[in-house]
């Protein structure tokens, strides 16, 4: 179990980058979650204690002062430690450049790890977000610049710098991420990706399994799901309407790209969703001063 404190945003204002939810918990011994997956990103911070997280085959023992990146659709499993367990805040968030973003800061399939000096500031950040939530415009601004901030005290952390490490290689990482968020709604197809980046499909390739993980279509595929994932859960289009959104032309191989990846339907998917939401609702914690 943990003793946590949950903010969860159904009502999306943004695009680029948006808060979906954040915490902050003290878990017992050898609490956990997975394995599983989430379906928008995750940053935890360790504030006290110590855990380990399991991803991409690779185990990692964390302690207080580093964190961690979850990425959508991803199996994952963490670990509270079972004599000193860790207290840690969690930001989760989505968006068509968010991605990126995460690179900015040096995050990514490549890099899962960080570490930072300034928890402190994340969790003041963090206990704010907390706070300061009703429908008003106000506050939906208020979270997020608390968003961007939050990427600003990573990215102004030297313990997190990353991102100028690659040189060329990583503009041709940025240039294809870019082109991909701007088309994915098109019949774009991994030969077109190549040649607005001016290099060949097997350079390209190279690239996206070195610094992404995947290959560019398992990119593409995974960026498109993520997309409809989002506009299932702020929508009310019909999925034929999602699926050609996000660049499918056959709404039934839509379905069943989504259901490989999710293990629903998409309506199933928008209806757990609702059934979530709804919960959350009954469920609203109070949060200490």
């Amino acid at each position: 179990m943990e003793d946590a404190y949950v903010l969860q945003l159904p009502d999306r204002k943004f695009s680029d980058l948006y808060l979906c939810f954040c915490g902050y918990a003290r878990c017992e011994p050898l609490h956990s979650f997975g394995p599983g997956v989430r379906s928008s990103y995750l940053i935890h911070y360790i504030l006290e204690g110590k855990g380990h997280y399991l991803a991409g085959g690779k185990r990692y023992d964390l302690k207080a002062g580093q964190g961690f990146l979850i990425e959508p659709g991803k199996q994952i499993f963490y670990e509270a430690d079972e004599k000193e367990p860790w207290t840690y805040l969690w930001i989760g968030f989505h968006g068509r450049r968010a991605e990126e973003y995460l690179r900015d800061v040096g995050l990514g399939s490549s890099r899962l790890i960080f570490s930072s000096g300034r928890g402190e500031e994340l969790k003041k950040l963090v206990i704010r977000m907390l706070k300061n939530y009703t429908i008003t415009a106000t506050d939906q601004f208020l979270l997020e610049g608390s968003l961007y901030l939050f990427f600003s005290i990573l990215a102004g952390d030297p313990a997190c710098s990353f991102a100028q490490e690659h040189g060329t290689e990583n503009m041709y990482i940025k240039k294809a991420l870019g082109y991909i968020q701007d088309n994915y709604g098109h019949s774009i197809r991994v030969a077109d990706i190549a040649e607005y980046v001016c290099i060949n499909r097997s350079y390209l390739y190279t690239l996206f399994r070195e610094h992404i993980g995947s290959s560019p279509q398992e990119y593409l595929s995974d960026y498109r799901i993520a997309r409809a994932e989002e506009f299932l859960r702020s929508m009310e289009l019909s999925v034929e309407s999602v699926a050609y959104s996000c660049g499918y032309r056959d709404p039934a191989a839509f379905s069943r790209a989504f259901k490989e990846k999710n293990g629903v339907t998409p309506l199933q998917y928008r209806k757990r969703y609702q059934t979530e939401q709804s919960e959350l609702k009954k469920k609203r914690m109070e949060i200490p001063l």
